[in-house]
């Protein structure tokens, strides 16, 4: 009976281990996604400050960028003050981007205003979303 009880303990130790392992690398993913890639033409986020782990990281707007603090997000960013989808940057037509912000509670700054709507970005604009900056780059 004892035998039993140590097998199915160390069953149930296992099952967790693998899930804990699961949950770490799905969350890792959405840290690295973006980075180390190029474009030769259009724009990209740079974050210029904010937590050390993302600081650097430069990801290409050749579509939708989602930044926010859900491990999906393709800037993900651990800070309280960002929702879960927090903010999308899409290009536009040409060299151009949009910002929105997604319904987030503390919402999106560009420059020193905060954005209620679809806006239009060009390099060289900063946006704030938290404790964290991200710089519109020529990619």
């Amino acid at each position: 009976m004892v035998d039993v009880v140590l097998l199915a303990g160390r069953l149930l130790l296992l099952a967790l281990l693998y899930l804990f392992l699961f949950a770490a690398i799905r969350a890792g993913i959405g840290l690295v996604r973006g980075r180390g890639v190029s474009v030769s033409h259009g724009l990209a986020l740079a974050v210029v400050q904010g937590p050390k782990e993302i600081q650097g990281t430069k990801v290409p707007i050749s579509g939708p960028v989602v930044i926010g603090r859900s491990p999906g997000a393709d800037i993900v960013i651990a800070d309280d003050f960002v929702s879960g989808s927090h903010a999308r940057v899409a290009p536009s037509g040409g060299d151009g981007a949009t910002l929105e912000d997604l319904q987030s509670t503390n919402g999106t700054v560009l420059g020193s205003q905060r954005v209620y709507g679809p806006t239009k970005i060009k390099a060289g604009d900063v946006i704030t979303i938290g404790k964290v900056k991200l710089r519109v780059e020529k990619a």
